[in-house]
Protein backbone atom coordinates (compact mmCIF):
# COMPACT_ATOMS: atom_id res chain seq x y z
CA UNK A 1 0.00 0.00 0.00
CA UNK A 2 1.29 3.44 -0.90
CA UNK A 3 1.41 5.77 2.07
CA UNK A 4 -0.12 8.43 -0.20
CA UNK A 5 -3.36 6.46 0.11
CA UNK A 6 -3.38 6.51 3.90
CA UNK A 7 -6.13 8.85 5.12
CA UNK A 8 -4.97 12.30 6.15
CA UNK A 9 -5.34 13.16 9.82
CA UNK A 10 -8.02 15.71 10.63
CA UNK A 11 -7.87 17.75 13.82
CA UNK A 12 -10.13 16.34 16.51
CA UNK A 13 -10.27 13.96 19.44
CA UNK A 14 -10.26 10.66 17.53
CA UNK A 15 -7.12 8.45 17.57
CA UNK A 16 -4.26 9.14 15.19
CA UNK A 17 -1.58 6.80 16.60
CA UNK A 18 -2.19 3.57 18.52
CA UNK A 19 -0.24 0.66 19.96
CA UNK A 20 -2.25 -2.45 20.72
CA UNK A 21 -0.53 -5.14 22.79
CA UNK A 22 2.92 -4.26 21.41
CA UNK A 23 5.61 -6.80 22.37
CA UNK A 24 9.26 -6.41 21.39
CA UNK A 25 12.47 -8.00 22.66
CA UNK A 26 16.11 -7.36 21.82
CA UNK A 27 17.59 -10.84 21.95
CA UNK A 28 16.64 -12.26 25.33
CA UNK A 29 15.85 -8.83 26.78
CA UNK A 30 12.18 -7.79 26.69
CA UNK A 31 11.62 -4.10 25.94
CA UNK A 32 7.84 -4.00 25.47
CA UNK A 33 5.56 -6.51 27.19
CA UNK A 34 2.15 -5.78 25.71
CA UNK A 35 2.05 -1.99 25.59
CA UNK A 36 -1.26 -0.30 24.79
CA UNK A 37 -1.45 3.40 23.96
CA UNK A 38 -3.83 5.69 22.08
CA UNK A 39 -2.90 9.24 21.04
CA UNK A 40 -5.62 11.63 19.89
CA UNK A 41 -5.26 13.93 16.91
CA UNK A 42 -3.86 17.28 17.96
CA UNK A 43 -2.79 16.02 21.39
CA UNK A 44 0.54 16.72 23.05
CA UNK A 45 1.33 13.51 24.94
CA UNK A 46 4.25 12.97 27.33
CA UNK A 47 5.54 9.40 27.64
CA UNK A 48 7.38 9.20 30.94
CA UNK A 49 9.37 6.53 32.72
CA UNK A 50 12.85 5.72 34.04
CA UNK A 51 15.77 4.75 31.83
CA UNK A 52 15.28 1.24 30.44
CA UNK A 53 11.51 1.27 30.93
CA UNK A 54 10.76 0.89 27.22
CA UNK A 55 9.49 4.39 26.51
CA UNK A 56 11.90 5.08 23.63
CA UNK A 57 11.25 1.64 22.16
CA UNK A 58 7.53 2.38 22.27
CA UNK A 59 8.10 5.70 20.48
CA UNK A 60 10.17 3.95 17.81
CA UNK A 61 7.36 1.45 17.23
CA UNK A 62 4.72 4.20 17.00
CA UNK A 63 6.94 6.03 14.49
CA UNK A 64 7.44 2.98 12.28
CA UNK A 65 11.18 2.83 13.01
CA UNK A 66 10.80 -0.58 14.66
CA UNK A 67 8.15 -3.23 14.11
CA UNK A 68 6.97 -5.12 17.20
CA UNK A 69 7.39 -8.89 17.47
CA UNK A 70 3.65 -9.08 18.11
CA UNK A 71 0.78 -6.68 18.62
CA UNK A 72 -0.29 -3.89 16.30
CA UNK A 73 0.66 -0.29 15.48
CA UNK A 74 -1.91 1.97 13.82
CA UNK A 75 -1.67 5.40 12.20
CA UNK A 76 -4.69 7.33 10.88
CA UNK A 77 -6.81 4.18 10.93
CA UNK A 78 -4.33 2.02 9.03
CA UNK A 79 -2.13 -0.68 10.51
CA UNK A 80 1.51 0.22 9.78
CA UNK A 81 3.58 -2.49 11.48
CA UNK A 82 2.74 -4.84 8.61
CA UNK A 83 3.94 -2.38 5.95
CA UNK A 84 7.25 -3.02 4.21
CA UNK A 85 10.32 -1.00 5.16
CA UNK A 86 10.08 1.14 2.02
CA UNK A 87 6.50 2.11 2.85
CA UNK A 88 7.34 2.84 6.48
CA UNK A 89 10.30 4.96 5.33
CA UNK A 90 7.98 6.97 3.10
CA UNK A 91 5.61 7.40 6.05
CA UNK A 92 8.41 8.72 8.25
CA UNK A 93 9.54 11.07 5.49
CA UNK A 94 6.15 12.42 4.41
CA UNK A 95 3.86 12.26 7.44
CA UNK A 96 6.06 12.30 10.56
CA UNK A 97 8.59 14.70 12.05
CA UNK A 98 11.37 13.92 14.53
CA UNK A 99 13.35 15.76 17.20
CA UNK A 100 16.06 13.90 19.11
CA UNK A 101 18.01 14.64 22.30
CA UNK A 102 21.16 15.90 20.59
CA UNK A 103 19.51 17.42 17.53
CA UNK A 104 21.48 15.25 15.09
CA UNK A 105 22.02 18.09 12.64
CA UNK A 106 24.08 17.35 9.53
CA UNK A 107 27.35 19.15 10.37
CA UNK A 108 28.27 19.84 6.73
CA UNK A 109 25.04 21.75 6.11
CA UNK A 110 24.12 25.26 7.20
CA UNK A 111 21.26 25.78 9.64
CA UNK A 112 18.82 26.73 6.88
CA UNK A 113 19.83 23.69 4.82
CA UNK A 114 19.28 21.43 7.82
CA UNK A 115 15.79 22.85 8.30
CA UNK A 116 15.02 22.51 4.57
CA UNK A 117 16.17 18.88 4.45
CA UNK A 118 12.72 17.22 4.89
CA UNK A 119 11.30 19.44 2.15
CA UNK A 120 14.17 18.62 -0.21
CA UNK A 121 13.79 14.90 0.48
CA UNK A 122 10.10 15.15 -0.40
CA UNK A 123 11.02 16.61 -3.81
CA UNK A 124 10.48 20.32 -3.25
CA UNK A 125 12.65 22.63 -5.35
CA UNK A 126 15.68 23.96 -3.47
CA UNK A 127 14.76 27.65 -3.66
CA UNK A 128 11.26 27.05 -2.32
CA UNK A 129 12.52 24.70 0.40
CA UNK A 130 15.10 27.21 1.63
CA UNK A 131 12.51 29.99 1.59
CA UNK A 132 10.17 27.97 3.79
CA UNK A 133 13.07 27.01 6.06
CA UNK A 134 14.13 30.65 6.55
CA UNK A 135 10.65 31.61 7.73
CA UNK A 136 11.28 29.64 10.94
CA UNK A 137 14.39 31.50 12.08
CA UNK A 138 12.83 34.74 13.36
CA UNK A 139 9.96 32.71 14.79
CA UNK A 140 12.37 30.67 16.93
CA UNK A 141 14.64 33.57 17.87
CA UNK A 142 17.37 32.50 15.46
CA UNK A 143 17.49 35.48 13.11
CA UNK A 144 20.94 35.82 11.57
CA UNK A 145 21.85 32.15 12.18
CA UNK A 146 20.65 30.86 8.82
CA UNK A 147 24.13 30.29 7.35
CA UNK A 148 25.75 28.99 10.54
CA UNK A 149 26.75 25.34 10.88
CA UNK A 150 26.08 23.26 13.98
CA UNK A 151 29.62 23.76 15.31
CA UNK A 152 29.01 27.51 15.35
CA UNK A 153 25.84 27.32 17.47
CA UNK A 154 25.12 26.72 21.14
CA UNK A 155 23.28 23.57 22.19
CA UNK A 156 20.04 25.50 22.59
CA UNK A 157 20.35 27.14 19.19
CA UNK A 158 21.11 23.81 17.50
CA UNK A 159 18.11 22.19 19.20
CA UNK A 160 15.83 24.98 17.97
CA UNK A 161 17.14 24.35 14.45
CA UNK A 162 16.33 20.66 14.94
CA UNK A 163 12.84 21.63 16.13
CA UNK A 164 12.30 23.74 12.99
CA UNK A 165 13.49 20.81 10.86
CA UNK A 166 10.98 18.54 12.61
CA UNK A 167 8.05 20.88 12.03
CA UNK A 168 8.85 22.61 8.70
CA UNK A 169 6.99 20.06 6.57
CA UNK A 170 3.90 20.35 8.82
CA UNK A 171 3.94 16.69 9.86
CA UNK A 172 0.82 15.09 11.22
CA UNK A 173 2.80 13.65 14.15
CA UNK A 174 6.02 14.93 15.70
CA UNK A 175 8.00 12.35 17.69
CA UNK A 176 10.35 13.98 20.20
CA UNK A 177 12.80 11.80 22.16
CA UNK A 178 14.22 13.64 25.21
CA UNK A 179 14.35 16.92 23.22
CA UNK A 180 15.62 18.89 26.24
CA UNK A 181 17.87 16.21 27.70
CA UNK A 182 21.13 17.92 26.68
CA UNK A 183 20.00 21.45 27.63
CA UNK A 184 20.05 23.48 30.82
CA UNK A 185 16.71 24.11 32.56
CA UNK A 186 16.07 27.58 31.16
CA UNK A 187 16.93 26.65 27.57
CA UNK A 188 14.92 23.45 27.90
CA UNK A 189 11.85 25.40 28.94
CA UNK A 190 12.27 27.75 25.97
CA UNK A 191 12.52 24.80 23.58
CA UNK A 192 9.40 23.18 25.08
CA UNK A 193 7.41 26.43 24.81
CA UNK A 194 8.42 26.79 21.17
CA UNK A 195 7.69 23.12 20.43
CA UNK A 196 4.23 23.06 21.98
CA UNK A 197 3.21 26.47 20.63
CA UNK A 198 4.32 25.68 17.08
CA UNK A 199 2.73 22.23 17.12
CA UNK A 200 -0.60 23.55 18.36
CA UNK A 201 -0.61 26.38 15.83
CA UNK A 202 -0.36 23.92 12.94
CA UNK A 203 -2.38 21.10 14.50
CA UNK A 204 0.53 18.66 14.80
CA UNK A 205 0.17 15.79 17.25
CA UNK A 206 3.21 15.45 19.54
CA UNK A 207 4.45 12.26 21.19
CA UNK A 208 7.14 13.34 23.63
CA UNK A 209 9.44 10.95 25.51
CA UNK A 210 10.92 12.35 28.71
CA UNK A 211 11.86 11.40 32.25
CA UNK A 212 11.55 14.98 33.51
CA UNK A 213 8.27 16.11 35.15
CA UNK A 214 8.98 19.77 34.27
CA UNK A 215 9.07 18.81 30.57
CA UNK A 216 6.00 16.58 30.81
CA UNK A 217 4.10 19.51 32.36
CA UNK A 218 3.91 21.10 28.89
CA UNK A 219 1.83 18.17 27.61
CA UNK A 220 -1.94 17.76 27.59
CA UNK A 221 -1.61 14.28 29.09
CA UNK A 222 1.02 11.98 30.57
CA UNK A 223 1.44 8.23 30.44
CA UNK A 224 3.92 6.23 32.49
CA UNK A 225 5.85 3.31 31.03
CA UNK A 226 7.25 0.76 33.49
CA UNK A 227 8.86 -2.54 32.52
CA UNK A 228 7.57 -2.30 28.96
CA UNK A 229 3.94 -1.69 29.91
CA UNK A 230 1.94 1.53 29.88
CA UNK A 231 1.12 1.38 33.58
CA UNK A 232 -1.00 4.47 34.11
CA UNK A 233 -2.94 7.06 32.18
CA UNK A 234 -2.87 10.15 34.36
CA UNK A 235 -4.10 13.51 33.16
CA UNK A 236 -1.41 16.16 33.48
CA UNK A 237 -2.28 19.06 35.75
CA UNK A 238 -2.34 22.19 33.55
Amino acid sequence: MSTDRLPRAVAGGDPIVEAKGAVLSFGETPALRGADLTVARGEVLAVMGPSGSGKTTLLHCLAGILAPDSGQIWFAGTRIDTLGEQERSALRRDRFGFVFQFGQLVPELSAEENVALPLLLSGMRRAQALSQARSWFERLGLGGMERHRSGEMSGGQAQRVALARGLVAQPEVLFADEPTGSLDSLTGELVMELLTDAARQQGTTVVLVTHEPRVAAYADREVIVRDGIVASLDRAVR
